[in-house]
């Protein structure tokens, strides 16, 4: 198998995924997008990750790549019908290229938050073995309005109806993080864009509050991205 990274930002890698990418011998090419890096030929990879990033999927002005990027995942999911894994604005822009709209999320979902799995999440293969209710690790200012057609809500909270979904067969998305590590919240803190949102949301001290609930439940977090990896190459067999 040979995977291709969509980046949007250096800081947002596939973070604790890599671990397992590395144990299974995976190859994988990050293409950073942000920094004009090209997006290589579709047809020499087998699954597709698009990662977060702190633009949104209508600043085509700001970040044109925006619009190719678009155009490869529409083709990449519809045409190619390859497996694809989105990630906060991966999760966004598999909704936005399918036909789907994206809006802002009121309020933001910033902290350490639950995410309930939907009947049909319980049942998916992406979510096989994982608890019904989950803590996650959330920072997002936009959400998912309306999904695509032909797709399964797979997750939801009481804040953001469209936590994970399944658009056809092949493609699966989460807002939430799943990749979280033990340095992700420094990372990203550094980032202003993530930062002030943050203390907008949780107070001058958010990044102090992040950082001890993410500390606190990243043996749970590691295990479900251990799952849902494991859950995402299940699928792929199958």
């Amino acid at each position: 198998m040979r995977l291709l990274v969509f980046q949007h930002i250096d800081c947002e890698h596939p973070g604790s995924l890599r671990r397992f990418l590395e144990a299974d011998n995976i190859e994988w090419d990050a293409i950073e997008l942000d920094a004009g890096e090209a997006i290589p030929d579709l047809d020499n990879y087998d699954a597709l990750w698009v990662m977060g990033g702190p633009m949104d999927v209508w600043d085509v002005e700001e970040h044109p790549w925006l619009i190719p990027e678009k155009a490869a995942i529409r083709r990449w999911v519809n045409e190619l019908k390859k497996p694809y894994l989105g990630l906060c604005l991966g999760h966004q822009l598999l909704a936005d290229a399918l036909g789907g709209t994206c809006g802002p999320q009121r309020p933001p979902e910033i902290g350490i938050l639950e995410v309930n799995l939907t009947e049909a999440g319980q049942t998916d293969v992406l979510f096989e073995g994982l608890p019904v209710n989950q803590k996650c690790l959330q920072w997002h200012s936009v959400c998912v309005a309306q999904a695509p057609e032909n797709t399964t809500i797979l997750a939801s909270s009481d804040d953001c109806r469209i936590q994970a979904m399944r658009v056809g067969d092949n493609a699966w998305s989460m807002q939430y993080h799943v990749e979280v590590e033990e340095d992700t919240v420094d990372n990203w803190g550094e980032v202003p864009a993530y930062r002030n949102a943050l203390i907008s949301t949780l107070g001058p001290d958010g990044l102090t509050t992040m950082k001890a609930g993410a500390d606190e439940n990243i043996g749970n977090f590691l295990k479900c991205s251990e799952k849902i990896y494991r859950n995402f190459i299940k699928a792929i067999g199958r």
